[in-house]
């Protein structure tokens, strides 16, 4: 059984923290935080400790904190040619202390500590130091996950980019979409089949084929109402800048 001590009290610590305690292969035998009082209701389920130098042997220490924490926190650690690995996605390897053996263990999701996540099918990113140490944690992500994936610093921080365009971005166009509809009194919720039909697409095609709308089609008209009905002046900036990449990514004429 994998001996894990977590440390961290955020919403990826949390969700570690539920997943950990329900895998059969592996043992959380501690969990650190600065702050007990936000992990204190779990002592029941493993020790709960805010001192560094009562942490136990482990096979591996993840740290789950924000990305500016992750030096300084393992810089502090009170032992040498430990395995330590962090959780972030745009963090290289080398912010670990050299004085451990470092790696990365980067859960490509959204965490919030009120929302499930389906472990199995959450793309664990893998990275380490030695190969001996890689193995391990893809050991570790395979009893989690269905994806796994060896990924070096510098494609996962390209991954990290990534997602901020297809996740947070276009979560942020959601949210601009259900302002408009505020506005009329629509409900947002019309457009959800719309959306679900859209992401499963990706699932068959390619989002450059996938593309639809106006700008794809040239329709200058359309495009020229829509810019009159937007009040907010970055609404209007955000729909014109989009408009432009759409048309020189599908080689239109500039409109």
């Amino acid at each position: 059984m994998l001996k894990i001590v977590l440390l961290g009290g955020g919403n990826v610590a949390h969700h570690l923290f539920t997943q950990f305690s329900k895998n059969p292969k592996v043992e959380l035998i501690q969990w650190y935080n600065r702050r007990g009082s936000s992990i204190e209701k779990f002592e029941q389920h493993t020790e709960i400790t805010t001192r560094l130098d009562t942490l136990k042997e482990a096979d591996v220490y993840i740290i789950a904190v924000s990305d500016n924490a992750i030096a300084e926190l393992s810089t502090v650690l009170p032992f040498q040619d430990k395995l330590v690995v962090h959780t972030s996605g745009n963090t290289p390897l080398q912010n670990i202390d050299s004085k451990n053996r470092a790696g990365v263990f980067y859960p490509l999701q959204s965490f919030k500590k009120d929302k499930k996540v389906d472990w199995s099918k959450v793309p664990l990113l893998i990275e380490a130091s030695t190969e001996n140490d890689l193995d391990f944690l893809l050991e570790l992500a395979k009893s989690m996950s269905e994806n796994v994936y060896k990924i070096n610093s510098q494609q996962r921080s390209t991954i990290h980019l990534t997602a901020v365009f297809v996740n947070n971005f276009v979560n942020h166009l959601y949210s601009i979409g259900s302002d408009l509809c505020e506005v009329e009194q629509i409900p947002f919720e019309v457009f959800i089949p719309l959306i679900n039909q859209t992401t499963k697409s990706l699932n068959t095609t390619t989002p450059k084929v996938a593309q639809t709308g106006p700008a794809v089609r040239g329709d200058t008209n359309t495009i020229e109402s829509h810019l009159e009905q937007l009040k907010d002046p970055l609404h209007k900036e955000i729909y014109k800048s989009i408009t432009r990449s759409i048309i020189s990514t599908h080689g239109r004429e500039k409109l």
